[in-house]
């Protein structure tokens, strides 16, 4: 599973999601779903089920933000995050009748795991927690790049957890080495210490340098 978000301090956070046996029952609704006749009073009763069963992830999802965000916004002066476009990745593809889309499948299951993560919830609850401290940060080749000497490559991207400098060798995962170049990549924007923050915070404390990435 893709991290929700990773913390330059080497912090993995993931969104709740459904338990395993709640999974189980999911798979076995959508086989009945399948099988039930259209329109009726089966079918009906299936699709109420899988309904209840996604208003309950929803719900653990969003709980999750909240919390998380909240936390966030107290622990760090400055929140740097990916300037990513959410809609852009989560775009169907489908296609047309006349120019149908590629890999649709392993596309839909992307969009439902970036989904899944909040990426662009606990975002937006950062961005009304931490008015004014969250710097958005371009995406480009921070998944590419060494933290420890700065060489870019491809390559060194090894797994979706896990980065191997293919130059100097350093090894880490593979999230948290991107949020420490969005870390240093955001540093120049960091706000001397505030009289106060939100939700109540201490009072005149010294900002904290490192810096959260949401991936």
């Amino acid at each position: 599973m893709a991290a929700s978000a990773a913390l330059s301090t080497g912090q993995i956070l993931n969104a709740p999601t459904l338990r395993e046996t709640e999974k189980a029952r999911l798979k076995r609704l959508l086989r009945k779903l399948a099988r039930a006749g259209r329109g009726s009073n089966r079918r009906g009763k299936v699709k109420t089920a899988i309904a209840r069963l996604k208003v309950r992830e929803t719900d653990r999802r969003k709980d999750w933000v909240e919390k998380t965000s909240t936390d966030l916004a107290r622990r760090f002066d400055v929140i740097a995050v990916e300037d990513l476009n959410i809609c852009g990745m989560t775009r169907s593809a489908k296609g047309t009748l006349a120019e149908p889309g590629r890999n649709v499948r392993q596309k839909a299951g992307l969009n439902r795991a970036i989904l899944a993560s909040g990426w662009g919830l606990l975002v937006t609850r950062l961005e009304h927690k931490a008015a004014g401290r969250v710097v958005k940060v371009d995406p480009r080749y921070t998944s590419q790049t060494c933290n420890a000497c700065g060489n870019i490559a491809a390559g060194s991207r090894e797994s979706q957890s896990r980065f191997g400098c293919v130059a100097c060798g350093w090894q880490d995962n593979a999230d948290v080495n991107a949020a420490r170049n969005i870390r240093d990549t955001a540093a120049g924007h960091a706000v001397a210490a505030r009289g106060g923050l939100p939700l109540g915070g201490p009072v005149n404390r010294e900002p904290q340098r490192d810096l959260l990435l949401v991936r």
